[in-house]
């Protein structure tokens, strides 16, 4: 059997769709298994992205027969907590004593400064505000741009100029980064200008799929609440 191997234009064409597009479509698209996608994106470093995740498991949990739907709480149901607060409220077994307490830190904190590569991109931890991560780390990119600029204008995007992309703190200088609108970020990210043609109808082939599948599976939802309605 003769080996196929992956080309550039298939390789970035995985870095760029990988985190946000479920790995069967991405599979159907390029031609290949879904074993040898999920390797070769093993092998570059590259995750799905936590909507992705989230938006996956919310499905599963919504089809026929998941365990799920045995334990989890419905609508009126009274949780057993209701109306008592901690430490003195509801706290079984060792719950008390296994309950991180005021300004204990995880294992996986990390300091304001820290750096780190998420999907290819460059990211600093600027503060230790709760909440989701961005707001706590943001694009380096963009934070040199506003500390010599002030915050980034909506409808914005800082990114770098042609042939600067990196991810070495040492080379991400002002003048490697520019400020665009979105709509000229989504010109530069069209699939016409990023791959070459042969490409391009692989790219709208998994964007077709991802559809499909998306309101097969709505449909299949929207059935099972009309049947325990």
């Amino acid at each position: 059997m003769t080996r196929r191997y992956w080309t550039e234009a298939e390789i970035e064409l995985l870095r760029r769709f990988y985190a946000d597009a479920l790995t069967a479509d991405l599979a159907a698209a390029l031609g290949r298994t879904i074993a040898r996608v999920q390797a070769k994106a093993n092998a570059l470093g590259l995750r799905k992205s936590l909507e992705l995740i989230a938006e996956t498991a919310r499905r599963r949990t919504q089809a026929p027969g998941h365990g799920s739907k045995a334990t989890r709480f419905n609508k009126g149901q009274t949780p057993h907590n209701k109306g008592l607060k901690r430490p003195e409220g509801w706290a079984p077994g060792r719950m008390a004593q296994s309950q991180f307490k005021p300004g204990n830190k995880p294992h996986t904190w990390l300091p304001v400064g820290t750096f780190r590569i998420v999907e290819g991109v460059l990211e600093r931890k600027f503060s230790d505000e709760p909440g989701p991560p961005g707001a706590r780390w943001r694009s380096y990119a963009r934070l040199v741009w506003e500390a010599a600029h002030g915050p980034m204008p909506p409808g914005h995007a800082v990114v770098f100029k042609p042939g600067r992309q990196t991810t070495d703190p040492e080379l991400v200088t002002l003048d490697a980064v520019e400020l665009i609108r979105r709509q000229e970020l989504m010109r530069r990210n069209n699939v016409h200008t990023q791959y070459p043609a042969e490409l391009v109808p692989l790219v709208r082939l998994r964007a077709a799929i991802t559809r499909q599948i998306n309101r097969k599976a709505d449909a299949a939802a929207n059935e099972q609440e009309a049947d325990h309605a």
